[in-house]
């Protein structure tokens, strides 16, 4: 099949898989014209590649797990420390937004919202204290 078909198959864009393909996570055999062709491998390892990056997982943690995916005698504990690494990166990302959240809240409710045009936000932004 045709990257167009691929791609819709594995719920990403030609550009995603191309791209992919450049970065050297995926190689699609060529039909004697030039053209790629995808197989059933190729859909699986897309497939793959789109559930992964849309957990979070960089391109080198994808590169990591199509390794591990393709290796028979792989330890599942290389797999799960992984994982366990991309919880902590979300963790982390948790508190970050949190704490964005509790500063925009406390600007929030330090504005009026009036027709004034004094606005704790834009002091804040501004860098100057309220």
């Amino acid at each position: 099949m045709n990257i167009a078909a691929a791609a819709e198959k594995a719920g990403l864009t030609a550009k995603a898989v191309r791209y992919y393909e450049e970065i050297g996570l995926l190689a699609a055999p060529r039909r004697a014209n030039g053209y790629r062709d995808y197989g059933r491998t190729e859909v699986a390892k897309l497939q793959f590649l789109a559930r992964a990056r849309g957990l979070g997982f960089s391109v080198e943690d994808c590169r990591q797990l199509l390794s591990l995916w393709g290796d028979a005698h792989r330890a599942s504990a290389d797999v799960k420390s992984l994982a366990e690494q991309r919880i902590r990166e979300v963790e982390a990302k948790i508190r970050e937004l949190q704490s964005l959240k509790r500063t925009l809240a406390t600007l929030v409710s330090a504005c009026h919202g009036d027709e004034r045009p004094d606005c704790p936000i834009i002091e804040d932004l501004a860098g100057h204290a309220h």
